[in-house]
């Protein structure tokens, strides 16, 4: 049975259960519900334009009750979003997934025709074609809050989830230039973090490393941790890329004032622990004076 459309011709658009891809001649711009029942990651997600040079393989399966898959399958190194979640995405969260009506199978296979016809590259890519969320981003983790502006990954730590080690270590930022990527493993796993390599060793303990955010329930959620992984992780690939654009140099700033409560409620713990023989005097005295200094 024959269908009336041509890829070559813009916007032709197939629509699914929580998402809807439109064929461009180079692209597929795939755009995601904002509906409860569509999985939170995609909605977080919102659209994202995949090149078909970053696309190796496209296959179309029954589903189940009554449906048809129309799949798409990055290249390796394609995209950082799948770099980052390294096989970890439950089914319902794959972005390059298409549940449609199995009345519509006809139609389905002819667009999964039409990309098989279009694929010209296949294996692993030399730099990231899908664009990584833009930054600014942020999250909260069960012991700090994770932040990232383009440049810099800050981590705050909260006083009721943070162990003694990164209390002493105190609050963390690292350039992107000083890492060699992320290791993210997913919040829906016993011990959940998302961690940044720096070409060490890190401690055996994510709870025990400052470069190391945990999760826990209803920290760290997929639909924040993951972009978030993604973004920092394309941007130090992006390093040292001849398609990488440097920021220009900007005048150092002086750190914000922090709230006095705030600092507060931080000394009282850092007196906590000081009691309980997890710092030393001295550890105790310098980070004080280094809170008291951000007033």
């Amino acid at each position: 049975m024959g269908v009336p459309h041509t890829m070559s011709r813009m916007g032709d658009v197939l629509a699914g259960f929580h998402a809807a891809w439109e064929f461009d001649s180079d692209s597929v711009l795939i755009r995601y519900e904002r509906g409860l029942r569509t999985p939170k990651l995609l909605s977080a997600l919102g659209e994202r334009r995949i090149p078909l040079a970053a696309i190796g393989r496209v296959t179309l399966t029954a589903g189940k009750r009554g449906t048809v898959v129309l799949q798409a399958e990055p290249r390796p190194g394609a995209d950082p979003l799948m770099e980052a979640a390294a096989g970890q995405l439950k089914e319902g969260c794959d972005p390059y997934r298409l549940v449609l009506p199995a009345e519509r199978e006809t139609l389905a296979e002819y667009y999964a025709d039409e990309l098989r016809e279009r694929l010209t590259d296949s294996g692993p890519t030399e730099r990231f074609l899908v664009d990584a969320p833009e930054a600014p981003l942020s999250f909260k983790a069960y012991d700090g809050k994770a932040s990232f502006d383009g440049r810099t990954v800050r981590f705050r730590w909260f006083w009721t989830g943070a162990s003694s080690a990164k209390w002493k270590a105190g609050d963390q930022s690292f350039a992107v230039s000083a890492l060699s990527g992320v290791e993210w493993r997913s919040p829906e796993v016993f011990e959940g973090h998302l961690r940044l390599l720096r070409g060490e060793a890190a401690p055996a303990q994510a709870d025990q490393d400052p470069a190391t955010v945990v999760f826990g329930l209803g920290y760290g959620p997929v639909h924040e941790s993951l972009p978030f992984a993604a973004a920092v992780l394309a941007a130090v690939r992006g390093r040292g890329s001849s398609a990488a654009v440097q920021p220009a140099a900007v005048p150092a700033v002086a750190a914000p004032r922090r709230d006095p409560a705030d600092i507060a409620e931080r000394i009282r713990h850092l007196g906590e622990l000081h009691l309980a023989g997890l710092v030393t005097d001295e550890e105790f005295s310098a980070k004080k004076a280094e809170l008291l200094a951000e007033l």
